[in-house]
């Protein structure tokens, strides 16, 4: 039988106004050093390299014949990349990074892409008030 226990363990789902966010912290200042690590072999040292999808630039190109989707451009809210990074990030060991650990790297890509600054912490109570480039973009 399942156990609510069970499912508690499982229930990691993070919404986009934040609720579900666990407590912890983080800012760019500290994520550099964790992407650098475990992210840029994927994402390039500054988000736009490659081989995996790109995370930074694409402003104002959702309009044109050849939109870039990128974290800066595209995503709408701010703990949805939280959430992603946690479930399925570094590629190599989904899951591995700490909560502060992903606070930290989600602040850094954000920082990557100008939204927000290198010393500002993020927090449950911080990260859902970022102001995504394209949070007004999509239809509800």
């Amino acid at each position: 039988n399942i156990t609510e226990a069970d499912i508690a363990a499982w229930d990691i789902a993070v919404l986009p106004d934040g609720r579900g966010l666990p407590p912890g912290s983080g800012s760019a200042e500290r994520g550099r050093e964790l992407y650098a690590r475990r992210c840029a072999a994927c994402h390039g040292a500054t988000g736009k390299e490659g081989p995996a999808d790109l995370l930074v630039g694409g402003a104002g190109t959702l309009t044109t014949a050849r939109p870039l989707k990128t974290v800066g451009s595209f995503w709408p809210y701010a703990a949805t990349l939280w959430d992603y990074l946690n479930r399925a990030m570094p590629y190599d060991r989904p899951g591995s990074l700490t909560p502060d650990d992903v606070y930290a790297v989600t602040a850094y890509v954000l920082f990557l892409n100008g939204i927000v600054g290198e010393r500002d912490n993020l927090t449950q109570e911080t990260l859902p008030r970022v102001q995504m480039p394209n949070r007004e973009g999509f239809v509800r």
